[in-house]
This record gives structure tokens, sequence and C-alpha cells, in this order.
């Protein structure tokens, strides 16, 4: 167990994904509370838009996902043509991937805490003189921070076991883009079942520690 845990093909897809994790969830909160902020407000095309595409991942598959996103992101996708850098099958597209998986988990449950409690503390803090930002900042966030906090830990567990749009952008390219998920998939396919049980192992601890965590914090 010893060795297959300190294996170089186990330490590496390790610390890449916790890389990723880290980035990716510098990422989802603060653009999961500015999409949630946002789409409370009156409706529009522009919002309708917004939470299409960000609800779309809930319910479409992450492959077909992950696909459209490699013929956007491609070199000679219209979107790849215009990037200052590689996204695709490289560290910044299993970032991208990580993020887009766990967004609407964190944008939905916030957006409800916003519908919920938003209008009433927004007309008092308006009574009270406060600006729009001053409201969103000094009011709102203080607010709703259990909700933000659970639903960013929620967010981060689906993206550390995201592998569909993983697979996708990042190519599964071994020493470089293949996280967790992943080297549990090359695991099995080479017939490493071993190793495949302790990646199994690890990623149960970090999830079952952030959803630990969530538990604790419900319960405050």
């Amino acid at each position: 167990m010893t060795e297959l845990l300190t294996d170089p093909r186990t330490l590496g897809p390790l610390i890449l994904s916790l890389k990723v994790l880290a980035l990716a969830g510098g990422i989802l909160l603060p653009l999961g509370v500015l999409l949630a902020y946002f789409l409370c407000g009156r409706p529009c095309a522009a919002r309708s838009l917004v939470d299409f595409l960000v609800t779309v991942p809930l319910v479409f598959p992450p492959i077909a996902t992950g696909f459209i996103l490699l013929m956007l992101l491609g070199r000679n996708g219209p979107l790849g043509r215009v990037l200052p850098i590689d996204v695709v099958f490289s560290f910044p597209g299993l970032v991208l991937a990580s993020v887009i998986a766990g967004l609407p988990l964190m944008v939905k449950p916030v957006e409800a805490a916003l519908r919920s409690q938003g209008k009433r503390l927004s007309e008092v803090a308006a009574v009270l003189g406060k600006t729009q930002w001053q409201t969103f900042v000094l009011v709102l966030l203080p607010a709703i921070r259990r909700p933000v906090l659970s639903s960013w830990l929620l967010a981060l567990c689906r993206s550390m076991g995201e592998v569909g749009i993983t697979l996708m952008l990042g190519g599964n390219i071994i020493g470089k883009t293949n996280t967790l998920s992943l080297e549990i998939y090359n695991c099995v396919f080479t017939g490493e079942l071993d190793r495949a049980m302790v990646l199994c192992a690890i990623i149960a601890t970090l999830s079952g520690t952030m959803l630990f965590t969530l538990k604790r914090m419900s319960a405050i």
C-alpha cells in the first residue's frame, strides 16, 4: 500500500488534481456568487442565456459538453483562434473543465438564497441609503455566507470527480493532464486494479473531508 501511495504515477495525478482544484476553487467562489447575483435581476434575454449556459452541465452529458468545448476552443475552433493561450490538452483546459462542472452547484443554491433573502434586505439597505454595490458587499454577502460556502464545497466535490469534460479538454496525457479521476480509468484499462483502489481511496478521503466540513457547517 505504501509503495502504491508513494509511486510517482500516483503522486503525479494527485498533485495535479490538487493544483487544478485550488485554482478552480479560487475561480468558482467569486464567479459563482457574481453570476448568482446577476441572475437575480429582472428577467431579460441576457439573463436567460446565462442561466441556460450555467445549467447545461447539469443535464447535458459531460462527454458531449466536453466535445462541444473542444470544437470551440481547439486551435481551429472559433474561440481557439483568438485566445492568447492553448486551452485544449493543457493545464488551463483542466481548470476550465473543473469550473464548468462545478459552476451549476455553486450558482443555483446561491441564487436561491439571494432570492429568498435578497429583496427584503435590499429594501432595508436602500432605506438606510446604501448603494447597490454596498448592499451586495456589506449586507447580502454576510447574510448568505453559509449557503455560499456550502455551495462552494459541493462544487469542489463535483469538480474533483469530473471525467467527461476533463477527458475532452485535457486529453488524458500521461504525466501532463491525467488527473486522479482519469488515472483511475487508466489503471482499470491497464489492469492495475490495486493502484486504482488506492486512487479511489484518495478521492474518497478528499471528498469525505469536504462533505464532513459541509455537514459541520450545516449543524452550526
